[in-house]
């Protein structure tokens, strides 16, 4: 285990995070993620219309407010969190209990009617739903998961929404699948795991029981191998999104680097998030200068219900 700095972070951390955001974007995003957060949810138009299911949420005593820029996303205060998540309406699958940066990361990736799409590290399986209803019943959506408990997790989620016969789901290891599937895909999701800086609590020890530096080097071998699959799963043209809940740059910007370094063929196209705090990719970190493409990743700064991430969107180009 990690040994605690005082305030009830990982030692380490809170300094890499100021060198990775700056002292001020640190303290303010460290603050964020001490505070208790809204819980957000979307309605799930595979099994509801907006309409029923603000009613069923509104039928468990609860009076969401809409999340400004997300259509379809709505919040309630972080006192109301565990009425939403086991309220009949959650229960009966007529919402999803999802933090806006993961939808966020469905809407980088623009998942279009009848397309083929591929979630490469889908448990538990909410960004697998939303594409299976972007992409409706003409559409193709395939999800690979490679733990055994979080493939069954996964397929029981999947039915409990009303998706269980839109997606095919397959225990299998991601950095692998490309051999069976290569270009075969419109689009990809690399929702990567990670080092989850971003779901680190002080005061609670369990959120960072795992955290050090040699993680973050064990997650970015492992990251490298996926996005490197997920790019030969694409069709020319494809479109990719690459994304963690960490701060690390190992994990992010390095990882993006690596990646267009040995692909010429990956190119990194700008993003438009309607998060309330965001910044570029990094341009370095340590003693590496990351290509200017780079930094046309964007990092989610934590804000309310919006928790810390990284989106990167790439294209297969041939």
């Amino acid at each position: 285990m990690a040994a605690r700095a005082a305030a009830g972070w990982p030692r380490g951390f809170v300094e890499r995070l100021a060198r990775a955001l700056g002292p001020d974007e640190a303290a303010r995003a460290l603050a964020a993620q001490a505070a208790p957060a809204h819980a957000a949810f979307r309605v799930n138009r595979l099994r509801a219309t907006p309409e029923a299911a603000l009613a069923a949420v509104r039928a468990d005593g609860l009076d969401p407010e809409p999340l400004p820029g997300l259509e379809g996303v709505w919040a309630v205060p972080a006192h109301a969190r565990g009425r939403l998540t086991h309220g009949r309406a959650a229960a009966g699958g007529l919402i999803y209990v999802q933090n806006p940066s993961s939808i966020a990361a469905v809407l980088a990736l623009d998942p279009r009617p009848g397309e083929a799409v591929l979630d490469l590290c889908a448990a538990p399986g909410g960004k697998t739903l939303l594409i299976a209803e972007r992409v409706g019943e003409a559409g193709i959506v395939s999800a690979v998961e490679a733990v055994r408990a979080r493939f069954h997790r996964l397929r029981a989620n999947l039915a409990r929404h009303g998706a269980d016969g839109r997606v095919r789901c397959f225990l299998a290891d991601g950095a692998r699948v490309w051999r069976k599937v290569e270009g075969r895909f419109d689009r990809v999701l690399v929702d990567a795991p990670c080092s989850a800086e971003a779901r680190i609590r002080p005061g609670a020890p369990e959120t960072a029981r795992h955290w050090s530096e040699r993680k973050i080097a064990e997650m970015a071998r492992k990251q490298r191998r996926l996005l490197a699959s997920a790019l030969r799963c694409l069709r020319p043209g494809g479109v990719l999104v690459y994304c963690t809940c960490t701060y690390a740059p190992e994990e992010n910007e390095a990882v993006a680097a690596w990646l267009l370094a040995r692909h010429p063929e990956a190119r990194v196209e700008p993003l438009a998030i309607p998060a309330p705090r965001t910044m570029p990719g990094l341009c370095d970190w340590a003693d590496e200068a990351f290509p200017e493409a780079v930094t046309r990743a964007l990092r989610i700064l934590p804000d309310g219900p919006w928790e810390g991430f990284f989106l990167c969107r790439l294209r297969r180009t041939a």
